[in-house]
């Protein structure tokens, strides 16, 4: 890839990420998190209510597993205590008020297995969820993926498509969570051609349920995939520091937060070094310069070529020019016989 175009696609999906967990200009309708016991998705939530607290966007918790209000959070709603019918009024009403006000919210659901388990509500799932979207509300929802589906459920009939694969259509951006360990020993591994460790239930060994290196608390890993509306597709990878470690800093006359995200590629832990010398250039190992300085360059540009002439009104043909001079012996009449 050029480095004009590597630089283009790196500015682009920084720029991609960082719209993405702010939810300006309602870029991402729907976002789907997918979690498991390796990487929670809960430090990618704080990430999105930090951001909304600074935009000044109100944001509404729909809980079926956290049994605390969050910080930063306006609206907390037990959905684990008034019951699924009961929330979703709640939240109904809170979203009709919000667009006759044309006032942006964000709409988290930390728990969507809840819903996508429960008979009455897993059949009308993408109505129900398409009911809590608006011009100014943005929805953002946690799949746990090792949480694993009601017999019930996905027994009912053998041409359903699992939960999860309709979650994946209806969404407009996934992010998968990935441990920053497990990912580097992943890499490591291809390095030396070997297989791939596995960690977690994926070792398939009795009584391990999480694997070592998961959870870090420096950060994790984001497998991000967009959607398009023309319906183009944009997949990159980043690591999101912990919201802990990040500290705020006052910019202009509002108290903003300085952008972290990062491509996983610049992570000093995941790029090598030897990466580093050959993007600084090929020629490190000559014992010459191949470069050209300023003088030397305009002193190229005014040589003229031999038979330049030839070179011009293509579809000519070749053909050589020779002006002849005077220590040349030449007689017409020769020439015509």
């Amino acid at each position: 890839m050029a480095p004009t175009t590597l630089q283009h696609r790196r500015t682009h999906n920084l720029l991609l990420i960082s719209k993405l967990l702010s939810q300006r200009e309602n870029v991402s309708p729907f976002t789907l998190i997918v979690d498991n016991l390796e990487q929670s998705g809960k430090p990618v939530l704080r990430e999105y209510i930090r951001r909304a607290t600074v935009a000044k966007t109100e944001v509404i918790f729909v809980s079926f597993e956290t049994l605390k209000k969050p910080k930063d959070v306006g609206v907390f709603v037990k959905a684990w205590e008034s019951g699924v019918q009961q929330a979703q009024k709640e939240v109904g009403a809170l979203i009709a008020k919000a667009t006759q006000a044309q006032q942006r919210k964000l709409l988290i659901i930390d728990n969507l297995n809840t819903l996508a388990s429960d008979p009455a509500t897993a059949a009308n799932l993408p109505a129900l969820l398409s009911s809590f979207l608006s011009p100014t509300v943005s929805l953002v929802a946690v799949y746990h993926a090792d949480i694993p589906i009601s017999p019930s459920i996905s027994s009912a009939s053998p041409y359903t498509p699992q939960p999860l694969t309709v979650l994946k259509y209806l969404a407009t951006t996934i992010l998968t969570t990935h441990a920053l360990n497990h990912i580097l020993a992943a890499k490591a591994a291809r390095e030396r051609s070997v297989a791939e460790p596995v960690f977690g239930l994926a070792e398939e060994a009795e009584g391990v349920l999480l694997g070592l290196g998961g959870n870090s608390t420096s950060g994790l890993v984001l497998e991000m995939e967009y959607r398009r509306k023309s319906g183009r597709g944009v997949r990159e990878w980043y690591f999101l520091p912990h919201p802990a470690l990040q500290k705020a800093e006052a910019v202009g006359v509002r108290n903003r937060f300085s952008e972290t995200v990062m491509l996983l590629e610049d992570h000093v832990l995941y790029r090598r070094p030897s990466e580093e010398k050959e993007q600084a250039g090929d020629d490190m190992d000559v014992t010459f310069d191949l470069g050209l300085t300023d003088r030397q360059r305009q002193a190229r540009e005014g040589v003229v070529l031999p038979y330049f002439d030839a070179q011009k009104g293509g579809g000519e043909g070749g053909r050589i020019l020779y002006d002849m001079g005077e220590e040349d012996d030449f007689d017409e009449e020769e020439d015509e016989i």
